[in-house]
Order: C-alpha cells, then structure tokens, then sequence
C-alpha cells in the first residue's frame, strides 16, 4: 500500500491527456503532489491498513506511514533540477516550490527520451540521491527492529 500511495500523485499525468496545462493547480506536481492530498489519502486508508481491529496507536502508525509515503513523492520532485516546483500547499496556493538543494536529476517526460543516454544518467542520479539512501535507512529500521527483538 506504501508503495501504491508514493505512485497517487503521478496520476495527474493523465491530466496532459486532458488538455490540462502544466502549470494549472491540476497540471503535473499540482494538487495530486500536495501535502492535503497525502494527508487525506492517509486518513483514508489507515483503517484498511491497520485492520479492522486495530488499536488507535497502530492507526496513527498507518496513517503517518501512508502520509510519508504519498507525500515522499513530491519531497523528491522538489529535489530535482527541474519543471516548474511542486503546489505542496495547494489547493490553498498555486505557488510551486523547490528544496534549496536540487541534486536529483529531472526525468524526462515520455519512453522514447528516457530510453537514451540522458535516461541512464537519470537512473545513475535516482540510485544515488534517492534508492541508496532508501537502501541505508531501511536496513538500519531493520537492525533496529531485530536488535530490539533480541532485547
């Protein structure tokens, strides 16, 4: 389910299909990449993914796992080197932002582009900047967990 919420705010690509401009609050990295769709796509599925019995304290988990999980998607977008900046607080601001520190390279848009020598030096950026670092932290959560299991 994390993996499915960290993919929610590219669905605003069909909007290019749509005739829907770019840089509308529904253009891409608009609304779909906002910190209120991440927050209402959480509450929205904790339950389900907690389970129906589960205790408040695991709902919270959930909630803020789908959260950090939806809302990962345009914290990285504004790590990259391009577009137009991501309407985290959109619908109530069209303004698009960018982190001060923009290593990820921008990926182009379509399969032909990607499919050349620019999308291979797209993917030597993403394992860097964003699978590596993915990588180190999920392996420390699991030494944590397994030490604390030990414990």
């Amino acid at each position: 389910m994390g993996i499915a919420c960290s993919d929610v705010p590219d669905l605003d690509g069909i909007g290019y299909r749509l005739g829907i401009p770019y840089e509308s609050v529904l253009g891409h990295r608009g609304l779909t990449h906002s910190l209120l769709v991440a927050g209402a796509l959480a509450l929205l599925l904790a339950r389900w993914a907690a389970g129906s019995r589960a205790s408040h304290r695991q709902l919270a988990c959930a909630g803020a796992y789908l959260f950090a999980c939806t809302a990962s998607h345009g914290v990285l977008d504004g790590l990259t080197n391009g577009g137009l900046g991501v309407a985290f607080f959109a619908p109530f601001s069209a303004a698009r932002f960018f982190l001060p520190w923009r290593p990820i390279e921008v990926s182009p848009l379509g399969v032909a582009r990607f499919l050349s020598h620019r999308g291979l030096e797209i993917l030597c950026s993403e394992l860097l900047w964003v699978w590596l670092p993915s990588l180190l932290i999920g392996a420390l959560g699991f030494l944590m967990i397994r030490r604390s299991a030990e414990a």
